[in-house]
Formats: C-alpha cells, sequence, structure tokens
C-alpha cells in the first residue's frame, strides 16, 4: 500500500512479439508427431519466431526505493536508514572523542557521522533532526569522562531533552539489538 491507500504493483512479467521481429531471432524447433504414437523430436528445416518474456520481480529499483521513501515519508526505519546516528559534540575540547565514538559505532557497522562545524549545539542537533537521524548522540566533557554519550532519539518524543547517559558499548548493543529485530520504530530500552 503507498502512503494514499492505492494499491501497488511492482512485479512485471511481459511477453514481448516485437523485439524478435525487429532482431529476426529465430529458432528450429523439433518436428511435430505425424501420427499417433510416433516421438516428436527429429530436427525439421522449419524456422519458428520465439517469443521474448521479461520478468521484473521488483519492478524497477527505482520505482521500489520512490515507493518506500513516499511510504517511510524520509524516516526510513533504523535497519535500512542511510543516516542511523549524528554524534554532536557540545565543544571544539570533545571533537577527539566525538570522533572516537563515530569509530566505535562505524566499528560495529553502523553508519555514524560527526557533525564537527562550527554551528552552535541547537543548530548542530537541528540539522541532524532535519536530515532524519534515528539517533543523535550529543557528547560533552562530562561523557567524556564517562565513556558514554547522551542519546536523543528520532522517534521518541521523550528523549529531546537533556536525558541521562548510556555507555558507548550499552548503546552499540541496543542498536545491534533494533537492528536485528528490523522494526519500524527506532526507540531504547530502558
Amino acid at each position: 500500500m503507498a502512503s494514499f491507500f492505492t494499491q501497488l504493483r511492482l512485479a512485471a512479467d511481459v511477453a514481448d512479439f516485437q523485439l524478435p521481429e525487429r532482431f529476426q531471432l529465430q529458432f528450429r524447433a523439433p518436428a511435430p508427431a505425424t501420427r499417433e504414437g510416433e516421438e516428436a523430436g527429429a530436427e525439421s528445416n522449419e524456422y519458428q519466431r520465439p517469443v521474448i518474456i521479461h520478468r521484473a520481480v521488483l519492478g524497477s529499483l527505482e520505482r521500489m526505493i520512490a515507493i518506500l521513501t513516499e511510504n517511510f515519508a524520509g524516516k526510513w526505519p533504523f535497519w535500512l536508514s542511510p543516516r542511523q546516528v549524528m554524534v554532536v559534540p557540545v565543544t571544539g575540547v570533545v571533537f577527539g572523542y566525538a570522533e572516537s565514538v563515530r569509530k566505535q559505532l562505524h566499528d560495529a557497522g553502523f553508519y555514524a557521522d560527526v557533525d564537527v562545524s562550527g554551528d552552535t549545539l541547537n543548530k548542530k542537533i537541528r540539522k541532524a533532526e532535519l536530515s532524519q537521524c534515528n539517533f543523535i548522540c550529543v557528547v560533552g566533557a562530562e561523557e567524556q569522562d564517562e565513556g558514554s554519550v547522551n542519546v536523543r532519539c528520532r522517534d521518541d518524543v521523550g528523549t529531546k531533552a537533556k536525558g541521562q547517559t548510556i555507555p558507548v558499548a550499552a548503546f552499540v548493543k541496543q542498536l545491534d539489538a533494533i537492528k536485528a529485530s528490523k522494526t519500524l520504530q527506532s526507540q531504547l530500552s530502558n
């Protein structure tokens, strides 16, 4: 179903009679049986025109992606998202720690990025929200000392303000669980 409750068809099987004619394709078919009890199979000198069958199980890849994009309205589920985690450092002092968090997430198999621009913290968070990142990890001196991240989840309104910090290793385990479950909602377990 599409966003507007319309039935969609992705698969297609098409019998093509024009291309074999255009390319002058022919094949030699076995001779038909002439009497009852005789076997068919001897080659005849008659050439026949084939029919080409085009089969597209998913339709076109572009069409399928367009339907998924419309269905999710750009808010991809975590396991399918091209922007899974954005690490946002509070100040330039913790850029190194932010990069190490990104590397840990990347090494665990997740798409993660760091915003090291000169923008204010609120602007960095807003940019990550607008780009539909599933999780925004805000890191500062406190998180660096604890080896943790302060996580904001796109699908959980309750995590928009500063919440409690989560150790990076525990965060990675929770992300693994979300990815394995292939759920449509990206929410951390408490």
